[in-house]
């Protein structure tokens, strides 16, 4: 039960110090993600991305149209279902997208700097445990 209270505080840590670089105005952490899905996965109704982020439709739908206003993705009708509509990222979105990965992994780089590099090692080999965790949650 301790070690699930302390992961729960380090990675609550961890989540707050890479929101601090948040500047208003860029993506927030839904829309990121976002738009990361569908750059790595491919066009998703917005369904199906409600559930995969794990947050109502209508949150889902409201995070949708922000990012259709800024053009950083686009609907398309489904070519299969007429009916249902497939959200995908824009080349706009992919290079905004790109930016941003670019100064947090800049961000994280300099900060695992002062890591031996042992430790770095170890951190990676977490990475796909912690992807479980969050699958999981």
């Amino acid at each position: 039960m301790q070690e699930s209270c302390d992961l729960r505080v380090a990675l609550g840590r961890v989540v707050r110090r890479l929101r601090q670089g948040y500047v208003s105005g860029e993506l927030t952490l839904t829309e990121s993600s976002v738009l990361s899905r569908l750059d790595r996965e491919g066009p998703a109704t917005p369904g199906a991305l409600a559930e995969l982020e794990r947050v109502r439709p209508q949150a889902m739908g409201a995070t949708l149209a922000g990012l259709v206003e800024r053009e950083l993705v686009e609907r398309t009708p489904d070519a299969a279902d007429g009916r249902k509509v497939l959200m995908s990222a824009t080349e706009a979105g992919i290079k905004l997208l790109v930016d941003r990965r670019s100064h947090s992994t800049q961000r994280v780089a300099a900060a695992l700097a002062g890591f031996a590099p042992a430790e770095r090692a170890r951190l990676v080999e977490a990475i796909p445990l912690l992807e479980r965790l969050a699958d999981a949650l």
